[in-house]
């Protein structure tokens, strides 16, 4: 069992004096209103991630951890706290300034594929270089067909979305999240609406294209056995990270 990444008690690899942390986040919360007034969705979250680590967000439905990751993100902003990802602070920025950073180090996987249904598999993997992450690529058009031949897609290149199944539309957003080689990889729930045999197909696939792109990788999952495969894990219930 990796060891558990929890709070300040079980610190990161930069807590441990190793690389600096390409995410830290101190004292997040996030409260919404509701029909009782308020509810706490998540309370004081601390948490530090370094260059290359693996780490499992994990918990129970409900527990607050795709909250957590869209705050990571700055897809959603917090009641209180902060977020520094790669040294910026995130809250500091405006949501432009905001995009801006995530194109330019983030990928990201959705259990739901989020891929555009107007698009082929091919368009929705150039998206990206052509919304201009991954600076530097000189061939966007030869990135995207070897990142599509990568995840065993090759011949699927011109179809749309809705003439793929479940698997091989992950598959594609898979291409999509790394073809811009992201230096931090978000998952949420990437294997959540497969079954367990796709599921461990594309959860292979995912590890085996975070090491080819040398990414960090923070992922949500209720699934013990995905967050097993992590460097670290940080466990959350009803909001809070669990101790113990």
């Amino acid at each position: 069992m990796p060891p558990d990444l929890q709070a300040d008690s079980h610190p990161s690899i930069a807590a441990r004096g190793g690389p600096s942390p390409v995410l830290e986040a101190r004292g997040l919360c996030k409260v919404v209103a509701d029909a009782g007034g308020s509810l706490t969705i998540l309370d004081d979250i601390n948490l530090s991630v370094a260059a290359g680590e693996t780490v499992a967000i994990l918990g129970a439905s409900g527990s607050g951890k795709s909250t957590l990751l869209g705050l990571l993100a700055g897809l959603d902003v917090p009641s209180a706290g902060s977020v520094r990802l790669f040294g910026e602070e995130l809250f500091a920025l405006d949501e432009d300034g905001r995009a801006r950073l995530r194109a330019r180090h983030l990928g990201f996987v959705f259990q739901s594929f989020q891929l555009l249904p107007h698009l082929t598999a091919l368009e929705n993997v150039l998206l990206p270089l052509e919304l201009g992450a991954g600076g530097a690529q000189a061939a966007p058009l030869t990135a995207a067909t070897d990142m599509l031949a990568r995840v065993g897609l090759r011949e699927r290149l011109r179809h749309y979305p809705t003439t793929l199944s479940g698997g091989e539309q992950q598959r594609v957003a898979l291409a999509r999240a790394f073809v811009a080689r992201p230096a931090l990889l978000m998952a949420d729930e990437p294997t959540g609406s497969l079954d367990a045999a796709t599921g461990e197909t594309v959860a292979d696939l995912l590890f085996a294209l975070n090491r080819e792109a040398g990414s960090t990788l923070v992922l949500v999952t209720h699934d013990a056995r995905l967050a097993a495969r992590c460097s670290h894990r940080i466990e959350l219930e009803a909001g809070r990270v669990r101790s113990g």
